[in-house]
């Protein structure tokens, strides 16, 4: 028998402890794990102290690290953010919650004309290392005030990050990234990919993360960086360039086309991996883009613009979009303003038929 009380010790590292989360689990973890490692960083929004916040992604966060670094805001957007502004010129590390992105609008100003010119206009003096969290998107029956996508406002700002995850394993990795940046960065949660992926199929019923492999999340500290696209699925006919909830609606459309693509879930849309993008679609000499917003001045818009600057000689056809429609967000017909995988497998096709 092996004397296991002496036996040598192994070199071999220990692999980091996983468990299955959903969306809200992971998020709710990146921001525990970093209020106990830095005591600079807090959380604070419209119901997110107490209550744990509409989806509960602050969840036991105020009776963990208590009143001061767990707090509830008064219904104020721009109060909430000004806040945040203040406190990250003074060192700390403020996580706020909008509670639907659709209500971000009032803190614009704060975001725009402060938090993301401080660094400038101080000569890097000052920073505001603030992350702006917001459930974001369609999908649950919202409406036009609960369903918005207003991504693209904030990528056009200099100064400003935006990430957006599309499952929990990236979500946390993400979210630890974005709250030890120094510079703002506003943070969209897919809210329709909370509890599970959807594919778009509506109809079909919802499948746990449980089943993904990228619900697998390790239970300590890790980090992705930001401006890193993951490739989700390797092809070699045509680049499909998606975020958030269209990530899982584009690899449906693949199959449902019976389309070799490569979908590619950009994770960040600043900074964007270009070097990623640039090297599929001149493997591919396709590229067709979805998200979720208006078309009209939407991100896809830079996209398909980047995408022929750097692969004009290599594209075999145009460059397609499938988006939202140019109209708010509709209740009723929920089903026909989400880009879903009939809209997305009909442009793959099309692009390879040649833009036909």
């Amino acid at each position: 028998m092996v004397d296991q009380k002496n036996a040598p010790k192994s070199d071999a590292p220990t692999a980091p402890a996983v468990a299955p989360m959903n969306m809200i689990q992971a998020l709710n973890s990146a921001i525990d794990i970093k209020m106990a490692e830095d005591g600079n960083v807090l959380s604070f929004g419209e119901d997110a102290g107490y209550f744990g916040g509409v989806f509960r992604v602050t969840d036991h966060l105020q009776k963990k690290h208590g009143l001061t670094r767990s707090f509830d805001a008064p219904i104020s957007e721009t109060g909430i953010v000004g806040a945040a502004i203040g406190m990250a010129t003074y060192g700390l590390r403020p996580v706020v919650e909008i509670q639907f992105a659709d209500y971000i609008y009032p803190a614009y100003d704060q975001l725009v004309s402060e938090a993301a010119k401080i660094r400038y206009r101080s000569a890097g003096m000052f920073t505001t290392p603030i992350t702006v969290r917001s459930p974001y998107g369609g999908g649950i029956f919202g409406g036009q005030t609960h369903s918005q996508s207003p991504e693209s406002l904030f990528t056009h700002i200099a100064g400003l990050k935006v990430v957006i995850p599309s499952n929990p394993y990236d979500a946390k990795g993400l979210l630890i990234a974005a709250i030890e940046d120094d510079d703002p960065v506003i943070f969209f949660e897919p809210k329709r990919l909370y509890n599970g992926p959807f594919d778009g199929w509506h109809e079909k019923p919802v499948s746990p993360w449980k089943a993904q492999d990228l619900a697998q999340v390790p239970t300590g500290k890790y980090v992705e960086p930001l401006g890193k696209a993951r490739i989700m699925r390797e092809g070699a006919d045509v680049t499909i360039l998606a975020y958030g909830t269209m990530v899982w609606v584009a690899l449906a459309a693949a199959e449902h086309a019976g389309v070799d693509a490569e979908v590619i879930d950009l994770r960040s849309l600043v900074p964007l991996d270009i070097e990623a993008i640039e090297a599929s679609v001149k493997k591919t000499g396709r590229c067709v883009i979805v998200h979720e917003a208006p078309k009209t001045s939407g991100f896809g818009g830079e996209l398909s613009a980047l995408v022929q600057e750097r692969c004009f000689y290599h594209l075999e056809a145009p460059i397609g979009r499938v988006t939202g429609w140019d109209t708010p967000y509709p209740h009723a017909f929920e089903w026909e303003y989400f880009p879903g995988p009939q809209r997305v497998a009909d442009a793959l096709k099309a692009v390879m038929s040649g833009g036909r």
